[in-house]
């Protein structure tokens, strides 16, 4: 999401270079960004319907250019045959190294599929067919020329060589539509999979807005600022799109390699021909390996910074994921049970004041017959807490991208009630709102009555009050780690720095919500007495 606009953009706007060298491509490709970014907010509508469109041009344009050259020296069909790519390889000092320029050729179809979730299998499969042809047509055109030219001492770009002096500036516009779509794509797929990351707990929560009313359009501002600048910065250092081809490659082959592994760990895990999983891995692996090693003699040219780059993304969700484990680990349960007496009789007492009609937490108890010790603590420890009804919410994320339902069980009939929400990891946690529409089918079913606990308010109709109750957990640092642990609990500190709180997460309403904090004390070893004198 960061590379591929910088290089697309740069490399179509240094077409203008054929009418004018002096021309400012920098700052024309930081004015584009700038709008293509500030467009992210309204909904990818007025990009993405013309995606097809434009996309069809871009192909038939370089399919028609390249057969154009392919008709004066057909016998670059020869070029198919691998026995000369062997040769070449083999034969020809430094011909390995070369496999990382030849690599970028493979690049640029990662734009189509990075979104696949709003594509589609079957149109990509397809459009693939097309989207094939037409490059092998353009490169074995570029090929072509190349052969039968005497090939010019300076810079120059065999792409736009190739195009008809008249039909030069149109192509530059088509190629320059073509990137931005190209940008949209990669734009739009990184905020899908961010999304779908904090729904998995692999990120840190952040705000997802949705636009427009297309299922599955997201928008997460601070996911579009980061990605704006920092594409910005990577066209003011590198300056040239040959400049960006290292940081470029590197990164595809990794994102391959990465592919390759999470496949054959899927079909590892699912297949039932475990050796097909290995031959795939074994395929794959050895002809991207190959690409990696071709490129990694680029790392100083400019593979640092997709090292760099991605170490950061690896470090959050490193963090994060595992911090999240470590505060977990130390999560204690206990059995409602034992409890449920002095949740009654609390209830019932007249002489604690009412907090609230209804009073919510929400809470992590997987297992129906328990509860955090914090939430009892917050009851009955920290000030005690009286309500008509006490109410657990859980929030249960699934592997169902689309599930959307709730079950209800009442704990003790009209005063503790427990509600689970199973929600898909693509279903936005909208926590307030679903409670509410719960609510509206107890009543509705008569299992519960909502009116107010004050009488003076009862007598005229007044719904009960609800108020949300939500607790922080704060790690005190007087316990001992392992040195990782203590690694991992600092990258989750910085990481929490761009998080939501979770009553933004949950979409309450922050006007009858409480946030109260309880420490976490971890002790592996029992701390000595003090003694007196």
């Amino acid at each position: 999401g960061v590379i591929t606009p910088s290089i697309t953009v740069t490399s179509s706007i240094e077409g203008l270079k054929m009418f004018n060298p002096g021309i400012p491509v920098i700052p024309i490709v930081l004015i584009i960004f700038a709008i293509l970014f500030f467009i992210q907010q309204f909904g990818t509508n007025i990009v993405g319907s013309s995606f097809g469109p434009i996309m069809v041009v871009w192909f038939l344009m370089l399919g028609v250019m390249g057969f154009s050259q392919l008709v004066i020296y057909p016998e670059i069909i020869k070029a198919l045959n691998p026995v000369y790519a062997i040769k070449f390889l083999t034969q020809y000092p430094g011909g390995f190294i070369l496999l990382g320029a030849v690599f970028l050729c493979t690049t640029g179809a990662e734009a189509l599929y990075s979104d696949l979730g709003h594509c589609g299998r079957k149109n990509i499969r397809i459009s693939w067919i097309f989207v094939k042809t037409m490059l092998l047509l353009n490169y074995f055109g570029q090929g072509a020329w190349l052969l039968t030219n005497i090939i010019p001492e300076n810079d120059f770009n065999p792409f736009f060589t190739i195009v008809p002096g008249w039909f030069l500036f149109p192509a530059v516009l088509i190629s320059t539509a073509a990137a931005i779509i190209a940008s949209q794509a990669l734009i739009t797929g990184s905020f899908t999979l961010i999304s779908e990351a904090v729904s998995l707990n692999f990120w840190p929560k952040i705000r997802i807005l949705y636009p427009t009313h297309v299922k599955g359009q997201v928008y997460l501002p601070s996911i579009n600022w980061f990605l704006w600048v920092t594409c910005s910065l990577v066209v003011l250092f590198f300056r040239e799109s040959s400049n960006m081809e290292a940081a470029y490659g590197l990164a595809i082959t990794i994102t391959m390699i990465m592919t390759t592994l999470l496949l054959s760990y899927y079909l590892y895990q699912r297949s039932t021909t475990r050796r097909f999983s290995l031959l795939i891995l074994i395929v794959f692996l050895t002809i991207e390996g190959s690409f990696l090693v071709a490129n990694l003699h680029k790392f100083k040219y400019g593979g640092w910074f997709t090292l760099m780059l991605a170490l950061i993304y690896f470090l959050v969700m490193l963090g994060w994921y595992f911090g999240r484990k470590i505060r977990n680990r130390h999560i204690t349960f206990v059995n409602l049970d034992s409890y449920l007496p002095l949740i009654r009789d609390l209830s019932k007492d007249k002489s604690v004041p009412v907090t609230a009609t209804n009073l919510v937490y929400l809470i992590k108890a997987n297992n129906k017959d328990q509860v955090e010790a914090k939430v009892l603590y917050s009851i009955f420890q920290k000030q005690p807490k009286r309500a008509e009804v006490y109410w657990l919410l859980h929030v249960d994320r699934v592997d169902d991208p689309h599930r959307f339902e709730y079950e209800i069980e009442q704990i003790i009939p009209g005063i503790l009630i427990r509600v689970d929400f199973h929600i898909g990891f693509k279903v936005d946690p909208r926590i307030n709102l679903y409670f509410k529409e719960a609510l509206e089918d107890l009543v509705e079913s008569g299992e519960i009555t909502l009116e107010s606990s004050y009488n003076s308010l009862k007598k005229h109709g007044f719904p009960g009050d609800f108020k949300f109750i939500i607790i922080e957990r704060i790690m005190i640092r007087d316990f001992k780690l392992s040195n990782w642990e203590n690694f991992i609990l600092t990258l989750n500190n910085i990481a929490q720095l761009i998080s939501l709180p979770e009553i933004r997460t949950l979409k309450l309403d922050p006007t009858n919500t409480i946030t109260e904090q309880v420490p976490i004390i971890i002790e592996q070893t029992p701390p000595k007495r003090i003694k007196r004198v």
